[in-house]
């Protein structure tokens, strides 16, 4: 079943791979098997992917999701406020999330050995344990180049180095946190229209919170680009959707969004409506593949989709088995 995930290629495959999945992480991950009893799911009722029910993604917060037998080769964890708590992810196998990640990348961007990787993540770097930091790690090794690596606060440095890669002709992402790349535009300005300049998203409290349009904005002026790259991850995804801009974001074929109701969390909106992020993520194999997030968004008929913000009241029905 494994192998036949990063190989969907059409929706009737996808359908059989969620069942799949969702059979097996139903008898293997037993808080995940609590909470479709516990809000009423029959199994024998589950004959399409959309009839499956998602977790609530506050479960990675105090609870272990997973679904496998040998201790978790790593775990992921999320940032978060002095004494909040934070999600953590166990992953079984990190070799089938590099392929996950290495194989979404390649579908979007192509050959990694053909890219400068510059990463501007100074809050994920002073923090053990970032799934993000994982994966950057994985693809500026497998770029090859030797310009491809990290930058903290030292932006003089970095502006040095696009400039040189630019008179190079080298193709370049720059991948960094929101934060971070509007202080490196508040004090250098290119025009590298080539540079792929790609957001993580966050200011983590260093900023006001911005919405996209003046936000990628300000970042087009300052890089002098055309358009400004998105990626959309998180700690309890082994999968990432990726945008090219206009905030209009891609999934890899073995993940797809759905959006609920928020005033009815169980039920799905038909496209084009706006309600909360569910996520299938069929990379999470030996976690849970079906999660409910505190994300707002829109889903689109060819199957993008757009984040519009996030919400406080998230608590679904069944929430309260995390206290039981």
């Amino acid at each position: 079943m494994q192998e036949k995930v990063f190989t969907i290629q059409h929706p009737d495959q996808f359908t059989s791979a969620c069942l799949n999945v969702f059979h097996f992480q139903y008898l293997h991950n037993a808080i995940y098997k609590r909470y479709v009893d516990y809000i009423g799911k029959q199994v024998s009722d589950i004959v399409h992917e959309d009839d499956i029910p998602f977790l609530p993604i506050e479960f990675f917060k105090t609870q272990l999701i997973y679904a496998a037998t040998p201790p978790p080769a790593i775990v992921f964890t999320s940032s978060g406020t002095t004494g909040s708590v934070t999600s953590a992810h166990h992953v079984a196998d990190v070799h089938w999330y590099e392929r996950s990640f290495r194989t979404c990348f390649a579908q979007f961007y192509g050959d990694i050995q053909h890219l400068a990787v510059l990463a501007l993540l100074p809050s994920y770097l002073e923090r053990t344990g970032s799934s993000l930091i994982y994966m950057v790690d994985n693809l500026i090794q497998a770029s090859g180049h030797p310009d491809s690596g990290y930058f903290l606060y030292n932006h003089n440095d970095l502006y040095k180095k696009l400039r040189k890669l630019k008179a190079s002709g080298t193709r370049t992402l720059l991948i960094g946190v929101t934060y971070a790349l509007l202080d490196f535009c508040a004090s250098y300005q290119l025009d590298f229209p080539e540079l792929m300049v790609m957001e993580t998203g966050g200011m983590k409290g260093k900023r006001k919170e911005m919405i996209r349009e003046e936000l990628h904005q300000l970042l087009c002026a300052g890089f002098g680009v055309e358009h400004i790259h998105s990626e959309y991850g998180m700690t309890e995804l082994l999968s990432q959707g990726y945008s090219f801009g206009e905030g209009i974001f891609h999934t890899p074929n073995w993940m797809k969004i759905r959006i609920r109701d928020t005033n009815d969390p169980l039920t799905l909106l038909a496209d084009g409506k706006t309600g909360a992020i569910n996520v299938i993520d069929l990379a999470n194999y030996y976690s849970c593949s079906f999660i409910a997030t505190q994300d707002l968004g829109k889903l689109h008929a060819d199957g993008t989709f757009e984040i519009l913000g996030r919400f406080d009241n998230s608590d679904i029905r069944g929430c309260n088995l995390l206290v039981q």
